[in-house]
C-alpha cells in the first residue's frame, strides 16, 4: 500500500509532460497552482459539502446506535446486519436510484403531488441538497457502526447513577453518555468527512456536474487533462486533512481515557 502512495506523492515536486505523464524536473509550481484561488474556493465548497453530510450523518446516525444499542442481543444482530446491507449494493445503483427518487418524475415528487403538498415538482435533483443527501445515504453505515460500538461499551450504570442523583435525561445524555462516547462520535466523522470529501460519483450524478469536489478535480487531472503532478498534489492535500483528523480524534480520545468527561 505505501508503495504506490508514495510513488504518486513523488509526483508532486516534478512537472506535467508535453503530452501527459511526468517529466522528472523539480517544481513547485503544483503547491502554488493548488492554493490559487480557482482551487481554493473548490476546496472550501468540498469541506463544507463533505461537514454538511457529516453533520447530517451523525445526527441521524446517534439515535439509531443509541436505539441499537437498547435492543435485545437477538434483535441488535438483525438490526446491524440491515445496517450493513446497503454496502452489499454497487455503490454506483445506489446512487442511481436516488436520481429516480429526486427527478421531477421521481417518486418523491409523485407522492407529494398526489397528496396535494405540491401542484409543481420540486427541483431536488442536481442541487447542494441532493449531493449531502446522497453522501449522508452513501457512507451513513459508517457513522453508525463505531457509534455502536462505542454506546453498547458504556456501562448503563453510569446514567443510572446520574439520574437517581438527581440528574434529567438530558443531563444525563450531556455529562455522561455523550462524554464517555465522544471517541466513537469522532471517528463516525472520520469515517464519514473522509469519504466525502473525495467523492466524484455523488457530485457528478446528484449534483449534475454542478458542483465540483476535490475528488472531481483530482480524478480530471489523473484521467482527462493528463495532468498527474497536479493530481497528486490535490491527493497530498486530501491525505494532510486526514492525518489532521486522525490526529485531533487521537488527542481527544487519549485524553478523556486518562482524565475521563468533565
Amino acid at each position: 500500500m505505501a508503495v504506490p502512495v508514495l510513488l504518486v506523492l513523488s509526483y508532486v515536486f516534478f512537472q506535467r509532460g508535453r503530452f501527459g505523464g511526468v517529466v522528472y524536473e523539480f517544481t513547485w509550481d503544483n503547491f502554488a497552482r493548488a492554493f490559487s484561488p480557482t482551487y481554493r474556493a473548490v476546496l472550501v465548497d468540498s469541506l463544507v459539502i463533505a461537514g454538511a453530510a457529516t453533520v447530517l450523518a451523525l445526527l441521524i446516525g446517534y439515535p439509531v446506535a443509541y436505539a441499537i444499542a437498547m435492543l435485545p442481543d437477538r434483535l441488535r444482530t438483525i438490526a446491524l446486519v440491515l445496517v450493513v446491507i446497503p454496502f452489499w449494493t454497487n455503490f454506483l445503483v445506489r446512487t442511481y436510484a436516488w436520481i429516480v427518487l429526486l427527478s421531477n418524475e421521481g417518486l418523491v415528487n409523485r407522492s407529494l403531488e398526489r397528496i396535494g403538498v405540491i401542484e409543481d415538482p420540486l427541483t431536488l435533483l442536481y442541487t447542494r441538497g441532493a449531493v449531502v443527501v446522497g453522501l449522508v445515504y452513501a457512507y451513513l453505515p459508517l457513522m453508525i457502526l463505531p457509534l455502536y460500538a462505542s454506546i453498547s461499551k458504556l456501562d448503563p450504570e453510569l446514567r443510572e447513577a446520574a439520574t437517581n442523583l438527581g440528574a434529567s435525561r438530558f443531563k444525563a445524555f450531556r455529562t455522561v453518555t455523550w462524554p464517555l462516547t465522544l471517541p466513537g462520535v469522532l471517528t463516525g466523522c472520520i469515517f464519514v468527512f473522509v469519504p466525502s470529501l473525495g467523492n466524484f460519483i455523488v457530485p457528478e450524478l446528484l449534483g449534475g456536474g454542478k458542483f465540483v469536489m476535490v475528488g472531481n478535480v483530482v480524478r480530471d487531472q489523473f484521467l482527462k487533462a493528463r495532468d498527474w503532478p497536479f493530481g497528486a498534489t490535490l491527493a497530498l492535500v486530501l491525505i494532510v486533512v486526514l492525518v489532521a483528523l486522525f490526529f485531533v480524534q487521537s488527542r481527544v480520545s487519549r485524553r478523556l481515557s486518562t482524565g475521563g468527561p468533565s
